[in-house]
């Protein structure tokens, strides 16, 4: 039976929120099994959002979405059209295995008025890591924040 924990928070429109992960010994690893957001005021506006799950620090919240990017852990977006009006979203994760914290961002890309928050909550698997597929796990990360 495996361990899943869950965080769940609320963004404001370029927000940032780091999640803390990393252990002493960095023997414990999380896979994303699920991703969802919700407006702060759904029905409210029409509006299109985007938010995203890095392995790596970010300086700023995009709408770009770059699947090359070996950083990026999962992408949302989400439209709404006002009360009555369809909702959509479209999530897609990796399935990789990281020990150290998570970066959430969200950028409302258009349609509603400046300022609109977002909801969002991400479940993980605890998965117990080996010394080797810990240290691994750690320098792949510190290279790609080298990269940056």
């Amino acid at each position: 039976m495996s361990i899943n924990k869950s965080y769940r928070g609320r963004l404001n429109d370029t927000e940032i929120e780091t999640i803390s992960l990393r252990t002493n010994n960095g023997k414990t690893g999380y896979r994303i099994k699920k991703f969802q957001g919700l407006p702060g005021l759904p029905g409210n506006d029409n509006f299109e959002s985007v938010v995203k799950i890095y392995s790596v620090p970010q300086t700023t919240a995009t709408n770009d979405m770059n699947f090359n990017d070996s950083t990026l852990l999962a992408a949302l977006f989400y439209t709404s059209y006002g009360v009555g009006g369809a909702n959509t979203d479209v999530v897609i994760f990796d399935n990789a295995t990281f020990n150290q914290d998570i970066y959430v961002t969200y950028n409302e890309t258009g349609g509603g008025a400046s300022g609109e928050t977002f909801n969002f909550y991400i479940e993980l698997e605890v998965v117990a890591l080996s010394d080797l597929e810990a240290t691994m796990a750690t320098l792949k990360d510190i290279r790609a924040i080298k990269a940056q």
